[in-house]
């Protein structure tokens, strides 16, 4: 048995005992309460043998215990040997076993358990059955502990219990060590904010005031939350890794919404998947992930988690624009400017200059810049989205802010029809490519045209990299 602590390896194996020895017969159903099943839940069968191969390593050990095991059983039908971490034994010891392995006597059984397969030659591989023993998904831990706390009679708060399975992360031995401390450190309660306490971890409130700076523009708000974490000493990498999750889900909001199975969580994440670029979002899982790394480099744990709020802001699509918290003095005096001229009115089948004028950022802009005007009436405007673009259309969100934007733009309230089908125009996405691919064309061709540039070709027989080409 392979797979990561707390999975269950040596619980398996004692139910692969019992099936061979329950006095019933070999069954797959062991019955647990005959003299055999008893003994070996108790550690008390004389034929189960425990070895730990971390303290009994070397090839001694190893052969002793070959010497014991051609000897019959004693009260079962089968000798079982478990050797735990079978990976510490020695190279020798595990020679030894090799001929035994190959040709084991008919009333023993070993079973070896390990959380690092690949440190087991091959030739010790190659003659077992190996079954690969997967993490336990949150849920099963979720259930299993509010049996355990239903058993033992333990109030407890579900919110709880989620964030406990989720510090076991899959180990279901470490998700009841934790339940043990949690109702420790709760007085005999197990309660979401006591176990947050003890695990150190980041309240959402604290996260989604993060995300709602970002969105908003206000860095002083993001700040603030760092400031409140650290006075309260949570876990700035706890929270890195909680926004690089949060990232993940928004992520998964903009393009793929049904993987959310929680009807709430994707209602909640669906106005920051409207506000941010997909690109946008790309840029801030690496952010998140890399700012972990760079925790332990920073001269303190609050600036290293400040300078990753801070180059989360910095990379804002908008991020020339004034920043929310910047102007704390008003100037002694305005210049007098003049006042902005009226926009100018719109053709009714000009969609890009349409576009082009509308405030828009995120999927709602995704969604205009995709599609291809098909009519325009004083009531209703309709568009066409290719169907290899759909997914703009998995929340109603981006849909609405454009319709906003269409009205705040045409002076007059319209109705929105997006309808799916193939393009017969260029979409104003489609000609932003065309117009940045002549511009890199005509760079990369002034640069080859120029002569000192083909002097400097020719002298050191160079090439010129086009990917280095920017269009200014």
């Amino acid at each position: 048995f392979t797979g990561t602590r707390g999975v269950g390896k040596t619980t398996l194996a004692r139910i692969v005992a019992k099936a061979l020895n329950c006095e019933t017969g070999i069954t797959s159903t062991p019955c647990g309460t005959c003299s055999s099943c008893l003994e070996i839940d108790g550690g008390r069968f004389v034929d189960y043998i425990e070895l730990d191969a971390a303290s009994n390593r070397g090839v001694e050990d190893m052969t002793s215990l070959l010497e014991k095991a051609t000897y019959a059983p004693t009260r079962g039908r089968f000798k079982v040997y478990v050797i735990d971490e079978v990976h510490q034994l020695s190279g020798h010891a595990f020679n030894a076993m090799l001929k035994t392995l190959e040709e084991p006597p008919e009333h023993v059984k070993f079973i070896l358990a390990t959380t690092d397969p690949q440190k087991i030659p091959v030739t010790v591989l190659s003659r077992c059955l190996q079954f690969n023993l997967k993490q336990m998904p949150p849920g099963h831990i979720v259930d299993h502990l509010s049996h355990v706390l239903g058993e033992e009679g333990v109030p407890f708060e579900p919110a709880a219990l989620r964030h406990l399975a989720k510090a076991a992360a899959g180990s279901m031995r470490d998700a009841l060590s934790l339940l043990d401390q949690a109702i420790a450190h709760g007085a005999g309660k197990v309660e979401e904010a006591g176990v947050r306490d003890m695990l150190g971890t980041v309240g959402d409130d604290y996260l989604f005031a993060i995300l709602d700076g970002l969105k908003d523009g206000n860095v002083q708000a993001m700040l603030d939350v760092a400031d409140a974490m650290d006075g309260r000493s949570l876990s700035f990498d706890s929270a890195l890794q909680e926004l690089a999750t949060l990232f993940h889900r928004i992520a998964l909001v903009q393009f793929v919404p049904q993987a959310l199975a929680d009807d709430a969580e994707r209602s909640r994440l669906a106005p920051y998947a409207a506000a941010f670029d997909a690109e946008f979002l790309q840029l801030c899982y690496q952010i998140a992930i890399h700012g972990r790394d760079e925790i332990g480099l920073a001269p303190d744990e609050y600036a290293g988690f400040a300078m990753s709020l801070l180059r989360l802001f910095a990379f804002r699509p908008d991020a020339g624009a004034p920043l929310a918290a910047a102007a704390t003095k008003a100037p002694l005096a305005a210049p007098v400017r003049p006042a902005p001229p009226a926009a100018a009115p719109v053709a009714s089948d000009d969609w890009h200059g349409l576009v082009a004028g509308l405030t828009l950022s995120g999927l709602p802009r995704q969604l205009a810049q995709h599609c291809e005007l098909v009519d325009m009436g004083e009531t209703q405007v309709t568009l066409r989205l290719p169907p290899v673009h759909k997914s703009l259309l998995n929340t109603r969100v981006p849909q609405e802010k454009l319709q906003e934007a269409l009205q705040a733009r045409l002076g007059r309230p319209v109705k929105l029809n997006v309808v799916l089908g193939e393009v017969e125009r260029e979409t104003p996405a489609e000609r932003s490519r065309n117009e940045k691919r002549e511009r890199q064309e005509k760079a990369v061709a002034a640069i080859e045209g120029d002569p000192f540039v083909r002097d400097v070709m020719d002298i050191f027989d160079a090439s010129i990299d086009e990917s280095t080409i920017k269009p200014v």
